[in-house]
């Protein structure tokens, strides 16, 4: 069968990993039927009533040979009224993290201008099978690049140090940690992992060319310990995923500007997943910490988003309020649980704005008095 939706291997692939697609159009235009026909399943509810869906309805699946996928049923962009206007707010913003949109029915023309990925149009009576079939041999222009490329080849190996504190989930790995360890393994690499303390014994065993990738948090320990020995690269994980998924030279520039903050400006610390902020939250209090130390103590006024919200966004349903009189600086997280599209999406959206935008990887090497990384980011110690 040419997909799977029950392996419980391929659900626990990250939605921010798999291929996104999105099936748009007017109302009553049978988008809903189509994705349950599409999907094999009662995804999303069926019937005659104009507006029927008023969120975006999402179902992970295998789509082979193309990969794991997350299909998406929208609200019609053609919903009126106040309720409607925020129903079409939401299908844009799925359209803004879609990597292959299917229009279904009439009224592409009207809004063919908004589509900057692969459409594919359908229409009642055509076949649901010939859809999958173009869908699954779909090659993306802009797929996104592994974590080590350029940095690892087959037979190399990388050092992966991750703190266990407070602030790690019992009995588990973050989800960065774990994708770096299966990029490991698809490029025959070996991934040794360890936490600060056990780096020097690490490095003693593995030798000159060694990759060591460290949590920011731990920067200034593992950077003292990568000193000792000759040969040793260093990178952080939310750098990695500013390579992978964003803008790297656009992010050390950002780091440039936190110096020439003055009191009283806005800094809006950026993240992309929701979660229980504890006492010493990377995200509240070691990033404003950092900043700090970096500005010599200068005032600021930080705003804090996370989710799916994006302050800088014009759109209504954007989430946090717009920070006032607008932001000086974005610091954004390493974006593990947004998809590519969406993070150099919100770098464009900074960049409009005139508003520099950098990586918390990148801002916790500065504070660390790493300011010098390379445009493979590696950090030179």
């Amino acid at each position: 069968m040419w997909y799977n939706m029950h392996m419980a291997s391929l659900d626990q692939t990250p939605s921010a990993n798999r291929v996104h697609i999105a099936f748009f159009g007017l109302r009553n235009a049978g988008k809903s039927t189509l994705v349950n026909e599409f999907t094999g399943q009662p995804l999303a509810i069926v019937s005659d009533t104009p507006g029927t869906t008023t969120d975006p309805v999402s179902k992970a699946m295998e789509i082979l040979p193309l990969g794991p996928c997350l299909v998406t049923d929208t609200a019609g962009l053609d919903d009126e009224g106040e309720l409607g206007a925020k129903r079409v707010d939401k299908t844009l913003a799925v359209l803004a993290t879609t990597d292959i949109a299917v229009w279904v029915g009439d009224g592409f023309d009207k809004w063919r201008g908004r589509f900057t990925v692969p459409v594919l149009e359908f229409r009642r009576g055509d076949s649901v099978e010939r859809l999958k079939e173009q869908i699954a041999s779909m090659k993306l222009a802009d797929a996104t690049p592994g974590l080590l490329d350029g940095l690892v080849e087959s037979g190399g190996r990388v050092v992966c140090v991750c703190p266990i504190d407070e602030s790690a989930p019992k009995g588990r790995l973050i989800l960065p940690q774990v994708q770096l360890i299966r990029d490991c393994l698809d490029r025959h690499a070996t991934a040794n992992v360890c936490q600060p303390g056990e780096l020097a014994s690490a490095l003693g065993r593995e030798g000159p060319g060694a990759l060591v990738v460290t949590d920011s948090q731990a920067f200034g320990a593992v950077r003292e310990v990568v000193r000792r020995f000759e040969g040793v690269r260093l990178t952080s994980f939310s750098i990695l995923f500013a390579r992978q998924k964003g803008d790297l030279a656009e992010f050390l520039k950002g780091v440039e500007a936190v110096k020439n903050l003055k009191d009283g400006d806005s800094v809006l610390i950026a993240e992309g997943c929701t979660h229980h902020r504890q006492c010493n939250d990377i995200g509240t209090v070691k990033i404003p910490k950092a900043i700090a130390k970096l500005t010599n103590g200068k005032k600021l006024n930080f705003v804090f988003s996370s989710g799916t919200g994006y302050p800088l966004d014009s759109r209504p349903s954007a989430g946090a309020e717009r920070p006032a009189p607008g932001a000086n600086l974005v610091v954004h997280c390493g974006g593990c649980m947004l998809t590519r599209r969406e993070v150099l999406r919100r770098v464009a959206v900074a960049k409009e704005a005139g508003v520099p935008i950098v990586n918390y990887g990148i801002l916790l090497a500065a504070a660390c008095g790493m300011t010098d990384v390379s445009p493979e980011g590696i950090v030179r110690t």
